[in-house]
């Protein structure tokens, strides 16, 4: 209850718990982890988030999110027993590139996960093929799945 909680009242009215006194859980709500790496000679931003239904990846070249795309291991596989994938844009133009590089940047992060979801939020200047391979190695780096 909050009324066990140290609480202070500012000058503004809000009021404020200083500190719980509720032990905290021992490991924490999300793993995430964070990379600032050049690659091609464009700083390139990664973070990968790990939550419970699926994996966030943000990759940026821009300093923002840029283009959302989910990416979703289809239950029925194909012939070899991997899921295939769809790929929808949530927010940023829908074109068939932003799909064959959310494809090519994270489909090996859904395969590790235990084919979980991934939420791809991506703000690329180079979308080579050689660039896509280098982002795809900051991302394992990244690795939380």
């Amino acid at each position: 209850m909050l009324s066990d909680v140290p609480t202070q009242t500012h000058a503004s009215g809000c009021f404020c718990a200083l500190k719980s006194t509720y032990p905290m859980e021992a490991s924490p709500i999300v793993t995430s982890k964070q990379r600032e790496e050049v690659v091609h000679g464009v700083p390139t931003e990664v973070v990968c988030t790990a939550f419970s239904n699926s994996i966030l990846v943000v990759v940026t070249q821009y300093g923002k999110m840029g283009t959302i795309v989910y990416v979703d291991p289809n239950t029925v596989g194909d012939n070899v027993g991997r899921p295939s994938l769809t790929t929808k844009v949530l927010l940023g133009k829908d074109e068939p590139l932003v799909h064959v590089c959310a494809k090519n940047l994270v489909a090996f992060v859904s395969q590790e996960a235990g084919n979980k979801p991934v939420l791809l939020a991506m703000a690329l200047k180079d979308k080579t093929v050689e660039g896509i391979q280098a982002l795809r190695e900051v991302i394992r780096s990244c690795q939380v799945w």
